[in-house]
């Protein structure tokens, strides 16, 4: 019948199938993989881009689906670039795999046992390795490790990175009874350190793998406890970190996040990796006295790091985040050239190139060392954007009043200096408050600032900007005496009670600013008795003034003194100069003479307040 003769040829077929089947089992089973030693070196060689020789390949049994082979003297020599002598060399090692699968391209090892094995691994300073013939891909989180067993023998690692100023050589031993151990001497930027590693025996680990390791020094401490998913799998983990060090900037050295020189720092925090994405929650610590808790995500799984993340303190000094010897540059730089308004803030974000996300900011409390601070509070937040770097909202609390605005770095262009746009305002503070505390001068202020320009820092993007700022002071008071003498009227001046007091109308301050000089228009202190006139220039970054003054008095003077004076010195430190002429006894006698006569010129009027503080202010 037909369908009897299909279904022997069907059976036929599946003998000849389950017979090939068979067969090829059975080669795998046997296969004589020393055989093939030379094209396994040179598989290695590709994938290491060093030539990898090895002296023998042996199989241990005959037949075994699980088979275990001994690899003698594996020898791979260092690149030119990366220095002279051997990357590896590995007297002997025992490796067990299943070998279907090695066969189907997936190689997972099951057991391991090395003898006599030295590493050399470098990373130059442009980060390029001498274990990676090409760089990890982004997100790639690395294979999870499928080892049973783990027997390591007379095992040194040496491992030095140029690139972050760190060395170790660590003397490493496994066995399924006490575990995986790694000690060692290093050196981080110049620091001595001692470095360990433990973890459970890899046999019976069905559940999460234990580990901890620890560096320990005088300038940088540093412990990690935690688990793995499965052993040696750093892509699945857990663990608390605790770290004590000089400054943000040994911490970098180990973590790589673009950290800064500070004051010492204590930081604890629990940690997850979850494949390319990495969790800090319960972040706490110091920085110096600054106190700070937070949170941070980083994930890696996209062609660019994501952030986000947010950063509370309740006790924050300013002077915690620069180190001591950018103190010192500070200090020399302010006995040199006087103190700056502007800081001197480095903002140039070129090299974080493959960055983006968010991180919110707050500080309840604010000092300056062992006193009070003139800002008060802190609040905002950062969003990055490759290379758009916008801090907004922004609001630094002051005594009295708030500064409010935003700012933006832009270098999606690619420059190697940042175009910066600040938009700040200043509302509701005081003169008082400005000026570090009392005084005898007050009045309420507002201030404006809107400029646009180029440079690595604050004070350079400032130094090159175009914009316009102002400042307006209303309805305060002060000494009679300085309100004559603004009105040139030394005569009321030198006869003041000292606890007289005159009405501060306004000061109103203006300046256009082009190329980093400001021209000053207007520039009016009104007063109840008296007003003084400005014109001329503030230039920054030196932040010079250069500003003639002409005051007249509001009423009969008692000895007017003609002529003007120079607004000179910095921002900070103002220097008002009364040129020889105008003190000179003959322009005295003039004005004695005028007194006389009555022809002491025109007074003043009242400044339209109102007007011109919504001029500037705009």
């Amino acid at each position: 019948m037909p369908g009897r003769g299909w279904r022997g040829a069907a059976a036929i077929g599946a003998y000849v199938v389950g017979g090939f089947a068979l067969v090829l089992a059975l080669g795998l089973a046997a296969f004589p993989f020393g055989q093939f030693r030379s094209l396994i070196e040179q598989r290695l060689s590709a994938r290491l881009g060093s030539p990898v020789t090895i002296a023998a390949i042996e199989r241990r049994e005959v037949f075994s689906f699980h088979p275990t082979i001994t690899i003698r003297e594996l020898r791979v020599p260092q690149p030119p670039w990366a220095g002279n002598g051997d990357m590896a060399r590995i007297e002997r090692a025992d490796v067990t795999f299943p070998v279907l699968s090695a066969f189907l391209g997936g190689f997972r090892p099951t057991a391991l046992t090395i003898s006599g094995a030295r590493l050399n691994l470098v990373r130059t300073r442009d980060k390029r390795k001498n274990w990676e013939r090409e760089p990890r891909r982004r997100g790639d989180a690395g294979g999870r490790a499928s080892l049973t067993r783990l027997v390591v023998r007379d095992m040194r690692i040496s491992y030095r990175d140029a690139a972050q100023d760190r060395a170790v050589v660590l003397d490493v031993a496994a066995d399924p009874v006490h575990g995986l151990r790694a000690s060692g001497p290093g050196i981080v930027r110049g620091s001595a350190v001692r470095v360990s590693l433990a973890g459970a025996p890899l046999a019976g680990n069905d559940g999460r793998w234990p580990f901890r390791a620890t560096i320990d020094g005088a300038d940088l401490a540093m412990t990690a406890a935690g688990t793995m998913a499965h052993p040696l799998d750093t892509g699945e983990m857990t663990l608390d970190l605790e770290t004590r060090a000089r400054d943000l900037k040994m911490v970098d050295a180990i973590i790589e996040a673009g950290l800064f020189e500070t004051h010492p720092v204590h930081l604890a925090a629990h940690v997850e990796r979850r494949a390319a994405k990495w969790i800090v929650s319960d972040l706490t610590g110091t920085i110096g006295q600054s106190r700070i808790v937070g949170r941070v995500t980083v994930d890696k799984s996209g062609p660019r790091t994501g952030l986000d993340g947010e950063i509370h303190s309740d006790l924050l000094d300013f002077n915690d985040f620069s180190s001591p010897g950018s103190e010192a540059a500070a200090r020399a730089e302010v006995r040199a050239h006087g103190p700056k308004l502007v800081p001197e803030t480095r903002i140039n974000i070129y090299k974080i190139s493959h960055t983006d996300g968010r991180i919110a900011f707050r500080a309840t409390r604010i000092v300056d060392g062992d006193k009070p601070s003139p800002l008060t509070n802190l609040s905002g937040a950062v969003t990055l954007d490759r290379r758009l770097l916008v801090v907004d909202p922004l609001r630094i609390g002051l005594r009295q009043g708030a500064l409010a605005g935003r700012a933006v770095v832009d270098q999606r262009d690619g420059a190697k200096v940042p175009k910066v746009t600040l938009d700040l305002r200043i509302t509701g503070s005081s003169i008082g408050a400005l000026a570090g505390g009392g005084g005898s001068v007050t009045g309420r202020v507002d201030a404006r600032a809107y400029l646009v320009g180029r440079g690595s820092t604050i004070r350079e993007a400032v130094g090159a900007s175009d914009g316009r700022i102002g400042l307006a002071a209303r309805d305060g008071s002060l000494p009679h005496k300085i309100a004559a003498a603004l009105g040139f009227d030394a005569g009321r001046a030198l006869l003041a009670n000292e606890s007289q007091r005159a009405g501060l109308r306004c000061v109103v301050v203006g300046a256009d600013v082009r190329g980093g000089v400001g021209k000053v228009d207007p520039f009016i202190v009104d007063t109840s008795e008296s007003r003084l006139d400005g014109a001329g220039t503030i230039s920054f970054p030196s932040e010079r003034l250069a500003i003639r003054l002409t005051g007249a008095p509001k009423r009969g003077s008692v000895l007017r003194l003609p002529g003007s004076a120079e607004l000179a010195g910095t921002i900070r430190e103002p220097d008002v100069v009364v040129p020889k002429q105008v003190k000179s006894a003959g322009n005295i006698f003039k004005a004695i003479g005028r007194a006389i006569t009555g022809d002491q010129g025109p007074r003043a009027t009242d400044a339209d307040c109102a007007g011109l503080a919504a001029k500037v202010l705009r």
